[in-house]
């Protein structure tokens, strides 16, 4: 077969053709010298200007070059560094998981990889293949390598959703033809002579990898990211096909961007009559001298938790949301006076800078996950998402509800891969937060706390009540539930939220 005018299979093309994944690609399809020489010009050219005028585009695009022949993989990106402008390409080589790696869950360092608006990335290396490997090998059951395809999926849908053009490309070489690498490799003969040892063991289980790779491909394919597949039996066709099919892909979305989606102001949320902060006992108090009994005891317990954690190597993440002037600070301050501070992290979720703005609203927060033995403290957190920037109409109403599911999938990972998990909405009345900002404004140490926009979000109380509302009942989950806390009294609100975590940090090390 002579001929490059595109991806060799896109897999929804397959769907009730009887045939498998790659046996519907192994055409021995390959491209004469002559032609290949006769097009590449052009197909530079097109390439470099597309990249240039990406550059100045609003969005960014990841390809994605994975596959059976390592060997061409390698080619073929050092191929597309060098038919577009390698400057600007962030070629990121997914090896064996690095030390802290390990202490994160897996798609941390996919998450902290991605590009932002105008830039071009290729991952390839062990993106997904670490999963191939690992169910090989009996790491991992087959339930644990269906999730971790779910939480591909989803992650390949988010990154859609946020604009990202995700190109993805698998090479592929028949068993015939990886058999007769092999054979050169042995005679260290010709191209052959460039396979090591991993190839000889992928090899090996040829046809057992096969099958877990149709699994992935079929399950992480769709109409916004398909998966094709590319045959590399001849690197002339190889290299052609995948280049003309980033150009028109390029080409397209420059010329025919998305859609914007309409931001609908939400003016107006209708409250509902009852609402789930209803249930919280707003009258929890505590005396003083219970108050200073409890705290001194659970900062003693949380102090040697975490100095136990930090030995076991188990970290932690909390996430403290609630009202303006709900008391948050001073949670904060009771939980780190416990503890050691190479023990903990505080961020401040503020307004997200340019950087954070150019990237999916999420990357700023995977990339923050703690390290092993570390306590990372929100301020204020990714549920900004369906609070703040749903009420005040920052983002269009689609973006805020599928953002519903990303929490959950993101949570999800976090707590799967072993770190305890906390997150709590304190909760006070409108009264008492205006007594709280009148406070602050006669104390000239709080005068800073407080702004007119601290006022004005006061007048939307009902709106933001009624987003509290569904952001609990759609993302308060098994896996990591909302801790309601009664915070009109701050002393019974700090030694909550210091039970609490000292609960969820027991029941973790003692799983070890």
């Amino acid at each position: 077969m002579d001929g490059a005018d595109g991806p060799s299979v896109a897999l929804q093309s397959l769907a009730g053709n009887g045939e498998g994944v790659f046996e519907a690609a192994e055409l021995g399809s390959r491209i004469s010298k002559e032609r290949f020489d006769q097009e590449l010009p052009q197909l530079r050219v097109d390439l470099i200007n597309a990249h240039f005028d990406l550059r100045e585009a609003d969005f960014p695009v990841l390809i994605v070059v994975v596959g059976d022949d390592r060997p061409g993989v390698n080619d073929l990106v050092n191929r597309l560094n060098e038919w577009m402008d390698a400057r600007f390409i962030r070629t990121h080589v997914f090896g064996e998981l690095a030390e802290q790696e390990r202490q994160r869950p897996r798609n941390w360092r996919y998450w902290r990889a991605l590009p932002g608006r105008g830039q071009l990335a290729i991952y390839t290396g062990n993106f997904a293949l670490d999963t191939i490997g690992e169910r090989l090998r009996g790491v991992i059951d087959d339930s644990e390598f269906e999730r971790r395809l779910d939480h591909m999926a989803s992650f390949e849908q988010t990154l859609r959703d946020h604009g990202v053009l995700v190109l993805k490309f698998w090479i592929h070489i028949s068993k015939k033809e990886f058999a007769r690498r092999i054979k050169k490799s042995l005679s260290k003969a010709g191209d052959g002579g460039r396979l090591d040892e991993m190839d000889h063991l992928v090899f090996g289980a040829y046809d057992d990898g096969r099958i877990l790779s149709e699994r992935i491909l079929r399950r992480t394919d769709s109409s916004h990211a398909p998966w094709y597949i590319v045959e590399s039996v001849d690197a002339r066709y190889r290299d052609l096909t995948v280049a003309k099919a980033i150009r028109s892909a390029l080409l397209a979305r420059l010329t025919q961007p998305l859609v914007p989606e309409i931001n609908r102001v939400a003016s107006s949320i209708p409250p509902p009559e009852h609402t789930i902060l209803d249930n919280v006992d707003l009258t929890a108090r505590l005396g003083e001298s219970e108050y200073k009994t409890q705290r001194r005891q659970l900062q003693v317990r949380l102090r040697h938790l975490t100095l136990r954690a930090r030995a076991e190597g188990v970290p932690s993440v909390v996430v403290l949301e609630g009202w303006d002037a709900a008391g948050k600070g001073g949670v904060i301050r009771r939980l780190t006076r416990a503890m050691d501070v190479q023990d903990y992290q505080i961020v401040p979720v503020a307004a997200p800078t340019d950087e954070e703005l150019a990237h999916h609203y999420l990357w700023r927060f995977w990339r923050d996950l703690p390290g092993a033995g570390h306590m990372l403290i929100f301020d204020r957190s990714w549920y900004g998402r369906v609070l703040v920037e749903r009420v005040e109409g920052l983002v269009p109403e689609t973006a805020w509800r599928r953002a519903y599911t990303e929490i959950n999938d993101f949570e999800d990972q976090i707590v799967r891969h072993g770190i305890p998990f906390c997150k709590f909405w304190l909760h006070i009345d409108r009264d008492e937060q205006l007594r709280r900002f009148q406070d602050r404004e006669n104390t000239p140490y709080k005068k800073y706390k407080i702004t007119d926009e601290d006022y004005r979000n006061s007048e939307r109380w009902d709106d933001y009540r009624s987003a509290v509302n569904e952001m609990v009942q759609r993302t308060s989950t098994e896996f990591a539930p909302w801790t309601l806390v009664p915070a009109n009294d701050k002393r019974f609100a700090r030694v909550e939220v210091l039970r609490t975590i000292c609960d969820i940090l027991t029941k973790r090390l003692r799983q070890r």
